[in-house]
């Protein structure tokens, strides 16, 4: 993405807040925003990413028209709570915005 340099040899945890029917344009815009699409996998609550991973969050809930795509700054063991999980413990910085 433009002003953004993007690691590809990370992973990519994809949030799409149980909006399944938005997986494949999600895939598309991630890719052609430079993401390979191998290092994308859904997020799931019972594994959170590492320092350095991207996290990208279909936004804004329910109705989602963008993707945030942030980076993973710092990753707390936390107890895992509800649809969150682990991922509570996840401190993650705001890189861009590409269109759904």
């Amino acid at each position: 993405m433009e002003g953004h340099e993007i690691d590809i040899v990370r992973p990519v945890y994809l949030f799409l807040h149980g909006r399944m029917d938005l997986h494949d344009r999600a895939m598309a815009a991630l890719t052609k925003a430079g993401f390979s699409a191998s290092m994308v996998q859904l997020a799931v609550p019972t594994k959170a990413g590492e320092r350095g991973d991207y996290a990208a969050m279909a936004w804004r809930p329910p109705n989602p028209d963008h993707i945030r795509v942030q980076k993973i700054t710092a990753v707390e063991g936390v107890e895992p709570v509800g649809m969150e999980g682990v991922w509570r413990g996840v401190k993650r910085e705001d890189l861009f915005e590409v269109p759904l």
